[in-house]
């Protein structure tokens, strides 16, 4: 299904459900690590939507079920505004772009802490509501973190990330301690709701409360297994001091609900941490080192950190010897580093001005932060309606030069200056280091070249070398 598709749908089936809702904005929000395709509309009055597209309707129906059912017992998700007659398209609640990591990002773990300890209390509510409440005959794609599944997220491991970066083991050897591994994490309770990717991009924060998303996963199966997923986040790199402080706050708060043996939780939480981290690797050889995602390869570093402490810290009573002489190899073994992307920082702001045509899809914001500036270029002259401009762009002296002789187009751009230099200007003084900022014109030639490079020379004559400037014109 193309672009264009999904933006006449998604029209349709705002209309169908309340026709009142002019549209003001609608863009797609970035991909991450599953194929469902998220919008977020703007209505005129600044009320905004998001609408979401999933082509696996088994996967939408546990969504849908596990949502109403929270709504219900009071957990914080988004509502379900409207489900088209597809069940592939669905209207959610807005809950913003702020999410836990992003948050933990900008602050230190202290000011995090408040947030962290929150979204650990709902947790709970959200596995115990498994033992009574939650309709696991509708769990996709499995009802049960059970032995095959385990063994499942052990092999996506294996074949995924070990024979990527070129780790060698005895095929026959390590399946025997799968196979021991996987028995020993059944041992567990595991009669609670499982979130299955309970960690901090899924947390949002809206109005100081936490809320949380992207739990269609959800099968029975051992607490560990979350609170493991949350504190062993790769890339919110937490300390071991931060994740103690996490881990006694949930066996506390857990504790007023049921009386546990903390030795015996704490032995399955290290090894549910284990199998967390090995799945986890085997999304950052699938995503990132097969697929290309960025995002996916940028965490390998936290992850192999994560594995070296898990493998100091003579946790594991469970036997599977072999596995732990793999895991070792791996901890010892580069091969990775030419796959993975080291996430750091410019040390400057970094302004990304770019020009595009309304004619394809707006453009993203690609530094994971989302947001930045999209200017509607449209209403200005456009010079690709005569003759002798219309194979030039606005690049061109001849282009320059009608746009100079045009009034208005000064005074678009002492608009757009405005807005832009008090953004940078914040950001430079908040030490934030991405901003994007978007022009666009009909054919992406002429007008939103031409804005993009007097914005450039602007901000360079402004700011100079307190910022880094970066241009791209899509369409040229």
């Amino acid at each position: 299904m193309n672009w264009d598709t999904h933006y006449k749908k998604v029209r349709e089936i705002i209309t169908e459900w309340n026709n009142r809702f002019e549209i003001a904005s609608l863009y797609p929000l970035p991909q991450s690590g599953s194929h469902r395709i998220y919008f977020r509309v703007t209505s005129n009055n600044k009320n905004s939507i998001i609408v979401a597209f999933n082509e696996d309707v088994e996967e939408n129906t546990a969504f849908f079920s596990y949502t109403l059912t929270f709504l219900e017992a009071g957990i914080p998700v988004p509502e379900i505004y409207y489900i088209d007659t597809t069940r592939q398209y669905y209207i959610l609640q807005d809950l913003g772009d702020t999410t836990l990591f992003k948050h933990l990002a900008s602050n230190n773990f202290e000011q995090a802490l408040p947030y962290y300890k929150q979204a650990i209390e709902n947790l709970i509510k959200i596995q115990l509501l498994g033992k009574e409440k939650i309709d696991f005959s509708v769990a996709y794609p499995i009802r049960e973190f059970n032995k095959q599944a385990i063994l499942w997220d052990l092999n996506y491991f294996k074949y995924y990330f070990l024979k990527f970066v070129y780790v060698p083991f005895n095929e026959s050897k390590l399946e025997d301690a799968f196979n021991t591994f996987a028995d020993y994490l059944v041992s567990a309770p595991h009669k609670y709701f499982m979130y299955r990717d309970f960690q901090s991009r899924n947390i949002m924060i809206l109005h100081d409360k936490t809320y949380f998303i992207d739990y269609q996963g959800g099968r029975l199966g051992a607490v560990q297994y979350d609170l493991a997923s949350l504190l062993y986040d790769s890339k919110a790199n937490l300390s071991p001091k931060e994740r103690e402080i996490l881990f006694n706050h949930y066996y506390q708060t857990f504790s007023a609900y049921e009386s546990i043996d903390k030795k015996k939780f704490e032995e399955y939480f290290y090894g549910y941490a284990l199998v967390r981290i090995l799945q986890a690797f085997g999304a950052y050889g699938y995503r990132g080192i097969y697929e290309q995602k960025a995002h996916f390869l940028k965490s390998i570093p936290f992850a192999i950190k994560n594995l070296k402490e898990l493998l100091k810290s003579g946790k594991f009573n469970f036997g599977a010897t072999y596995l732990f002489e793999v895991l070792h190899s791996l901890a010892d073994n580069e091969n990775w580093k030419k796959y993975a992307i080291q996430d750091e920082e410019p040390e400057k702001l970094t302004v990304t001005l770019s020009s595009f045509s309304y004619k394809t899809k707006l453009p993203l914001d690609n530094s994971g932060n989302g947001g930045g500036f999209v200017f509607d270029c449209r209403s200005l002259p456009n010079p690709g309606r005569i003759d002798k401009y219309k194979d030039l762009t606005g690049q061109n002296s001849e282009v320059i030069a009608y746009f100079k002789a045009k009034p208005e187009v000064d005074k678009y751009l002492e608009h757009v200056y405005a807005l832009v230099d008090y953004a940078v200007q914040n950001y430079l003084e908040r030490d934030f280091k991405y901003l994007s900022v978007f022009f666009g014109c009909t054919g992406g030639q002429h007008r939103s070249v031409y804005c993009t490079e007097k914005t450039r020379e602007h901000l360079k004559k402004i700011f100079g070398n307190k910022i880094i400037i970066k241009t791209i014109h899509t369409k040229l």
